[in-house]
């Protein structure tokens, strides 16, 4: 039987990833079933889909305490999994968790559910002294953890903090296979980012972890605002050029960015002969905008060279050789 191509094999050839928004922490259960069923059913007309990365929805007060917007992103994801057949992405902010002892126990319940995939994400802030280990740190905690059941860990890189590059040699050295960017609207920090990363891992002798650049349709100030939250910057030309003119183009106006920036930074890296794996991961970013987000999806999957079916388990694959959280994004450890 052909089906999709394993997640390690996806992760060397342009993979694309759409990061749904994970159903508040108390949506009753019928409205869960609502929003799953409309998600599948947009999925199941993008068959270049590579996997579903979960995101945990989170606010940090002054002190650095979690308030969860989302419930357990796992049994989202177990059910996304289970009714889109692609590989879920697991996020989880390490930086609030009691210590290192109780995020091995997450990560060996999260395998023992099934879930082979972890994006592993620090605190909003440099100067909170938070009870959980640093990325690295967990990295090298669940690495090992997520490899015995073919699985892998990954991280988040904000391309506009200075010396991201060396923070992705350091995650990269611990097990991270990708990195998710924040949202981009602009392609001038990622390219420097990509660049200085490649350079980095070359000068080290190791192969660079793939990158995937994360795009959002965007349709008001209230999403510029949220987005904003996220960590994520936008360039006020940026949003001069989507958010003038008619309010009912501004999605369209988006699309046509996001789609630029990719054009632009897979051009330069080419050009440049960067070895840095690059890959798309489309984010919705409110519950209105699902439709507009599979949209994108859609237009980036026309785009990304097409990804060649396997015979076998979709994802189920040996994880690659040795190597999301929504918070407010200040620098993660």
């Amino acid at each position: 039987m052909t089906t999709h191509r394993p997640f390690p094999e996806a992760l060397r050839s342009h993979p694309l990833f759409f990061e749904p928004v994970p159903p508040p922490a108390r949506l009753n259960p019928a409205r869960l079933e609502e929003r799953v069923e409309a998600l599948v059913r947009l999925l199941a007309e993008v068959p270049r889909l590579d996997a579903i990365d979960v995101p945990e929805l989170v606010d940090e007060n002054h002190e650095g305490k979690p308030y969860y917007r989302s419930a357990d992103p796992r049994a989202f994801a177990r059910i996304l999994e289970a009714r889109i057949g692609r590989p879920a992405l697991v996020n989880r902010v390490v930086a609030y968790l009691a210590s290192g002892s109780a995020l091995e126990r997450w990560a060996e319940e999260t395998a023992g559910q099934g879930l082979r995939y972890a994006v592993l994400v620090g605190g909003a802030s440099r100067y909170i002294p938070y009870p959980g280990p640093s990325v690295v740190d967990a990295n090298r905690t669940c690495r090992p953890i997520f490899q015995r059941v073919g699985g892998a860990v990954g991280n988040i890189a904000i391309p506009q903090r200075t010396g991201e590059a060396h923070r992705m040699l350091s995650k990269t050295r611990v097990g991270a296979t990708f990195f998710t960017t924040q949202i981009l609207f602009d392609s001038d920090l990622v390219l420097q980012m990509v660049r200085q990363y490649d350079l980095l891992c070359r000068q080290a002798a190791i192969p660079p972890a793939t990158v995937l650049l994360s795009f959002a349709p965007l349709a008001d100030e209230q999403d510029a605002e949220f987005i904003r939250w996220l960590g994520a910057d936008i360039p006020e030309a940026a949003e001069r050029a989507i958010l003038a003119g008619d309010d009912a183009e501004a999605v369209r106006r988006s699309e046509t960015r996001a789609l630029d920036v990719w054009a632009a930074v897979d051009r330069s890296v080419r050009d440049h002969e960067v070895d840095v794996p690059l890959g798309v991961n489309v984010e919705q970013v409110s519950a209105r905008h699902l439709e507009p987000a599979v949209h994108l999806l859609r237009e980036f999957a026309d785009r990304l060279p097409a990804g060649t079916p396997t015979d076998g388990s979709s994802g189920r694959a040996p994880g690659p050789p040795a190597a999301a959280a929504r918070t407010p994004a200040g620098p993660p450890r």
